[in-house]
């Protein structure tokens, strides 16, 4: 059955944009000058005095419109899950950060108190996350090797090697938390945009690789020391399949078993989500069932096992930063905050859609910037969320931060009262629960025959950084997935998609020629697309695709034209009876035009002069058979700048010189859907002159068409078949 479709009919002049300046009074606005944007910053009044408070403290502005009956019992049952699942991460995390267990509550406590009133996300759970406690990790181990000495630093005298790494990773943390403090301050939070989605992707699945890596010195029970830079990967693996026979069965047995059945019940959390009011803690559960093992049977002793030890009770005071260890570390910290904010913003972002309220990305940065900062003096790490931790505390109910906020008090509840139940629990089992938490981020590679499918530069984006990450590590990874992510943005804006448009009989349509059948295409006009914003990079591109698109270089016609004109010039004035009597014609026969002298050759890309000349040459007319003049077929060539964005001063040169040439070969250049804004940037730049025109500017194509056919008079079909 036919689609029944509604017609419309537009009746209006034909435009070129000169036509419709004088129709349309155009309205001129001031545009503000650096001074006034200064001046409108530095400029304080009540109203930016209070809307500055509330951006900066965003509790404010939540906290007004806090449901008490409906929100508190919901954030209440989300901050203990949430708080529950914070500690055995946060335990577990510690490990990989190379730190012992305890300082992991230290993060899940301290970091929350300060997001509380300055974050813009209700909902996002703030603690430890596994990528940044690797990345905190390689610069402990770096710093503080577990076989040897550790490096030259001035703080380290008098400190245990624990200490050391404690100083080391609240150091970095601090640093981390100033570059995100300053970019905050700078309103530089768009630089997370340049972590694409696939670069995440990618980078997050070699870091879930390292982290699994990472743990299997304490899932098989095995000292392998600490191994950080380039293939530190393989390095380690090598250490492990050395001494893969000294495994501790009783921490293989474990772990297995804690693995097993945390990622059954997961997975039965997944399948049920809707049915369960609140997720099963499984790994609490099956903490506590394991400290309760390891306890009654002794593991310690009996199976010389590795467990969690002495624990910290309540609070250590607060240290100062080492300025040694920020020299050391500032490479890998930059990229630890980038990270951690990324992380954090696209979590975030994902919350905020999906509860309906905003966060601001610049708010969010020096939430976590003070958050580190203030979490590193009290010796926490590195401070971000993690998506399982921030999925509990929204589906358990929570609301706002209130969640978080209790979050924090049950790590400080562990840490200050219960952390001695703690100290039987086996090391293995927080690397079993690390192992089986890292099944959403190795899942990942699933991506890859999709991205394959869809978009192979997207793809190639996650592969390297994937790569990358695993083989040089997680800082130089994230670097050459940024430098790929680059090359692809180039590739596509320098080599993009151009294509050459035919008419839709009937319609004002135009679409790609190769794309649909009965296309109609106008005798002697090309419409050339360009689907990119044009600059110094793709200018020649765009001229080479547009000499194919035509089928002739227009520099090297006119250079033809110009050498047999100069030679029709010279045998003019040489033979003049002869002239009168053969013509033009009979001339070219007694030389070729090949043989002219080859000065002045800049001479030849001028425009034809047809000055002394009794008649004007037509050049696609029957020529003598020793004068090689390409045939011109083109009479008029259309430029669709629908696409383009913007210009810069190199291509702007470059445009002109291209329009140039084909106008002195005779072909009628057109230009239409001209952005505003380059039509003023053209003006400003002094593009136009006796050759190039306001008048070659159309607002449509079809304007631009219509006009086109008017002027050479072609009684196409086009014309009659078409309603405008």
């Amino acid at each position: 059955m036919a689609t029944l479709r509604k017609q419309y009919v537009v009746n209006r002049p034909l435009y070129s944009e000169d036509s419709f300046a004088q129709d349309h009074e155009k309205i001129y606005r001031r545009r503000k000058t650096l001074l006034d944007h200064v001046k409108q910053y530095l400029t304080c009044d009540s109203k930016r005095v209070k809307n500055t408070a509330l951006s900066l403290l965003p509790i404010v502005g939540w906290m007004r419109i806090y449901r008490v009956k409906e929100w508190l019992l919901g954030d209440v049952v989300s901050g203990i899950s949430t708080g529950l699942v914070a500690i055995m991460q946060g335990l577990a995390f510690s490990l990989l950060a190379s730190l012992p267990p305890s300082y992991g509550l230290y993060t899940a406590f301290f970091p929350v108190l300060t997001y509380f009133f300055l974050g813009t996300s209700r909902h996002i759970s703030v603690g430890s996350f596994p990528v940044l406690s690797l990345m905190v990790g390689a610069v402990v181990i770096r710093l503080v090797p577990t076989n040897g000495p550790p490096a030259n630093i001035t703080g380290f005298e008098g400190l245990t090697q624990d200490q050391q790494r404690v100083l080391v990773a609240s150091s970095v943390t601090f640093l981390m938390g100033i570059f995100q403090l300053g970019m905050g301050l700078l309103q530089v939070g768009f630089v997370v945009m340049y972590l694409s989605d696939t670069l995440v992707s990618g980078f997050t699945t070699a870091a879930a690789v390292h982290i699994l890596v990472s743990q299997l010195k304490f899932v098989l029970g095995l000292v392998v020391p600490g191994i950080s830079g380039p293939l530190a990967i393989i390095y380690t693996l090598e250490e492990i399949f050395v001494q893969i026979t000294s495994t501790n069965i009783c921490d293989l047995v474990t772990s297995i078993v804690i693995m097993v059945v945390v990622f059954i019940v997961k997975e039965i959390n997944d399948r049920y989500k809707a049915k369960l009011p609140v997720p099963i803690p499984i790994e609490v559960i099956m903490t506590v069932i394991a400290c309760g093992v390891s306890y009654g049977f002794n593991f310690e002793e009996k199976f010389q096992v590795d467990v969690v030890g002495k624990m910290v009770s309540g609070y250590e005071s607060p240290i100062a930063p080492n300025v040694e260890i920020f020299k050391e570390s500032a490479v890998e910290a930059f990229p630890i905050a980038i990270v951690g904010f990324a992380v954090a913003f696209s979590v975030a972002k994902v919350y905020s859609i999906k509860n309906d309220y905003t966060i601001d990305g610049n708010q969010e940065l020096i939430a976590f910037g003070v958050s580190n900062i203030f979490g590193a003096t009290f010796r926490s790490f590195a401070a971000s969320t993690a998506l399982s931790r921030t999925a509990i505390q929204e589906s358990s109910g929570g609301k706002t931060q209130i969640a978080g906020l209790i979050s924090a008090l049950m790590a400080m509840i562990v840490t200050v009262a219960l952390g001695f139940l703690l100290e039987p629990l086996q090391t293995s089992v927080l690397g079993a629960l690390v192992i089986v938490n890292l099944k959403g981020m190795l899942m990942q590679v699933r991506d890859v025959p999709y991205l394959w499918r869809r978009d192979k530069p997207d793809c190639i984006v996650w592969l390297g950084t994937c790569v990358g990450a695993i083989l040089l590590g997680l800082d130089l990874g994230l670097a050459v997935g940024l430098g790929v992510e680059l090359l692809t943005v180039i590739f596509r804006a320098q080599f993009p998609r151009c294509s050459v448009l035919a008419n839709i009989p009937g319609t004002d349509l135009y679409r790609d020629c190769k794309d649909y059948l009965h296309m109609y295409e106008p005798k002697g006009v090309r419409i050339f697309r360009i689907p990119s914003p044009i600059f110094f990079a793709n200018i020649e591109f765009f001229r080479d695709k547009l000499a194919e698109a035509v089928g002739f270089n227009p520099l090297r016609v006119l250079r033809k034209r110009n050498k047999a004109l100069r030679k029709i010039k010279k045998l003019l004035k040489k033979n003049d009876e002869r002239i009168i009597e053969k013509g033009v014609g009979g001339l070219f026969h007694q030389t070729s035009v090949d043989s002219e002298d080859k000065s002045n050759m800049e001479d030849l890309d001028l425009p034809t002069d047809f000055k002394d000349l009794p008649v004007r040459i037509d050049w696609n007319a029957e020529l003598p058979a020793n004068i090689s003049v390409p045939r011109v077929e083109l009479h008029s060539l259309i430029l669709d700048f629908a696409a383009v964005s913007f210009l810069d001063i190199s291509a702007l040169k470059g445009l002109k010189t291209m329009l140039k040439e084909f106008i002195r070969i005779e072909v009628d250049v057109y230009i239409i859907a001209c952005d505003v804004y380059i039509l003023e940037k053209l003006h400003s730049c002094m593009f136009f002159d006796d050759e190039i025109q306001t008048s070659m500017f159309f607002p449509t194509l079809h304007d631009a068409v219509l006009h086109v056919l008017q002027k050479h008079k072609d009684q196409s079909r086009l014309l009659a078949d078409t309603k405008l």
